[in-house]
Formats: structure tokens, sequence, C-alpha cells
């Protein structure tokens, strides 16, 4: 007796289970599909991680017509797209990832940098510059453990950047209309100020806050953020290069020259002069010829202190003479020193 009810309660559970299910044939399908999808996904992740570019994208794609809301495979898609320079394709997927994820700031920041570098879409890039600034997060701390607060806010950061890079790119399309070319350059100034308040010690923020200044002929605020550029990389040629060249246009010679000298140290490549160097020394001879060589004798030498360097300054190792410690402290020193800072605290 007791078997048979058992049996009995079986099959009500069956058919229970098959009314169930043919009244929600579409959901059943879609779970269906999701589990096929996750299969080839795993396997193009395999294949992505392998290097094994197209074989991803094939199964990427038969993932995504099974179950297109899977925003992480659409990510891979758009990254794969990218190193296959076909950035038409790459966009479409970084916007399906964060149409299917709106938080998804990756997505939006990588659709924004593949679209004014590659594309030339600034204005598209900017929305999305500003999706990411404007989207809220819910900030997690755990003691020693998790925190994305700083994540949270270098992601803001990174997106002021590249809104400010967006900006200044599309003032050089401005052709002749000059008040254009303002607006848009005022505008990635602004960006790279909001940049440089998060990012306090990044030198690409600091350097094209700098470089947009320079260009909208602001040269206090140019000079002044060169220097602090060169505070945080001395070793970085670029804020040297420009604030040699905006010294020149001043017309503090000198000044530039020094500049200018650092600049040429630092682009030495590894192959020796290359044509990037030679520009330079070419501005740098014209400076040196402007001039006139009126200066003291002892204006080429790099005034070090040498009871601060515990000599001797050079060493002996396995049979070739190296720099020591304290003339490499010495040197770098020199290089983030930026003597053409009071130049522009004067007002006048």
């Amino acid at each position: 007796m007791k078997i048979k009810l058992y049996k009995l309660l079986l099959f009500i559970i069956f058919l229970a289970a098959a009314g169930v299910a043919y009244l929600n044939q579409a959901w059943f399908l879609k779970q269906y599909d999701k589990l096929w999808s996750m299969y080839y996904i795993h396997k193009g992740d395999k294949a992505f991680t392998r290097l094994k570019l197209q074989k991803a994208i094939d199964y990427y794609n038969r993932a995504l017509k099974l179950y297109p809301e899977h925003y992480s495979a659409w990510f891979n898609l758009g990254n794969i797209y990218v190193v296959y320079e076909d950035y038409y394709s790459a966009v479409d997927a970084y916007e399906q990832a964060f149409t299917y994820n709106p938080k998804m700031m990756i997505a939006r920041m990588n659709y924004g940098i593949v679209s004014a570098e590659k594309l030339g879409d600034f204005d598209g890039a900017i929305d999305q510059y500003n999706e990411i600034i404007k989207t809220k997060r819910h900030l997690i701390s755990i003691p020693f453990i998790y925190s994305n607060r700083k994540s949270y806010k270098e992601n803001k950061g990174i997106a002021y950047y590249n809104m400010g890079v967006a900006y200044r790119q599309k003032s050089l399309y401005s052709g002749d209309d000059r008040m254009l070319y303002n607006q848009y350059l005022k505008k990635a100034i602004e960006a790279y100020k909001n940049a440089v308040k998060i990012l306090k010690k990044d030198y690409d923020a600091r350097y094209n806050l700098a470089l947009a200044y320079h260009l909208y002929g602001d040269y206090n605020n140019a000079g002044l953020t060169y220097c602090k550029a060169i505070q945080i990389a001395p070793m970085n040629y670029e804020a040297h290069y420009n604030l040699a060249i905006l010294l020149r246009h001043l017309k503090y010679y000198r000044e530039s020259l020094d500049e200018l000298e650092k600049a040429t140290m630092l682009i030495t490549d590894s192959q020796g002069n290359s044509a990037r160097q030679r520009y330079v020394f070419d501005v740098m001879n014209e400076v040196t010829r402007t001039i006139l060589y009126d200066r003291d004798d002892d204006y080429m030498v790099d005034k070090i202190d040498d009871e601060k360097i515990q000599y001797p300054a050079v060493t002996y190792v396995n049979g070739k003479i190296v720099a020591s410690e304290a003339l490499d402290k010495a040197m770098l020193k020199n290089f983030r020193t930026c003597g053409s800072r009071e130049i522009f605290l004067d007002e006048d």
C-alpha cells in the first residue's frame, strides 16, 4: 500500500513538473541556451588566454547568439577586435557590454579611448567619460581585506584625464575658428584640473594640464605646472623640452638652454641619437646662438654642492667606470630642480 502511494506521489510530481515546463517553455529554453552559452564562453576564455584569438571570437559569438546578456564576453570580444584593429566592431562590442551592465566602467573607458583615439568620435568618448564620473558606486571597505574606494576614485581621475585628452584633440579640428579652439582648450584644462586633484602624483595628468595651459596662452600656469610635472618625474624629457620652448618664447634664453640640455640628455636612446634628439639639438643650438655666448664660464656646469657628495663620485666595477650612488642622487636632484619657477610666480 505504501509503495503504491509513493509511486502515485512521484507520478503527481512528474505531472506537475511537466505542466510547469509546458506553461513556461520560453523560460526553460532560455536556461537551456544559457547553459550552452556558458560552455562556449568557457571555451572562448581558454582560447583567449592562449592567444588563439580567432577561435576565441568564434566561441564568443556562438555564446552570445544563445545568451546575449553576458557582458564579460562582449568586453573580451571588444578587446580582441582592438588587437585586430577592427575598431568599429570593438566599440559595438563595448557598447553591448555596458548596455547589459551599465556599471561596467572599464567597458565605457575602453569605448571612449577607442572612439577618440582611433575613430575621431570625441563627443561619443566624452559622453562615456561623463557617465563614468556620474555613476555612483557602493563603496565597500573591510580593513586589511578589501576596499574599492581607491579604485573608484582612480577611475574618476582617469575619466577626467581622458576627457581632457579628447577635448584637446577636438580643439585641433576646430580649423581657423580661434574662439572654438579656445573653448575646447578651456574644457580640456578644467578636465585636467579635476584629474590632478585625484591623481596627485600622476606625471601624465600634470604634464597634459601644463600643455593645455601652454596652448591656451596661460604661460604662468603652464610654467608652474611644467615645473610640478618635472618634480613628479624628473627623468621624463617632455616637460623639460616644453618648458624650454616656453622660456624661449618668453625670451628667457639662459633658463631655456638649461632645460634643453636636460631634455637632450634624457632622450638619448639605446640606438644612439634619435631623430627627436637631433631636432632638440637644433633648437638648443638656436638658443645658444641667441645668447651669443654672453654668460659666465661656469654657466654650463651643473651647480652641485661638492660638500654634499661623498667622493669618489665614480667607482670601478667589473672593468667599467660607473657613477656612485651619491652622484646619481645629485644628478636626480639637478633634474628635479626647476630653476625657472620663480619667473612664473612673478605676476608681471
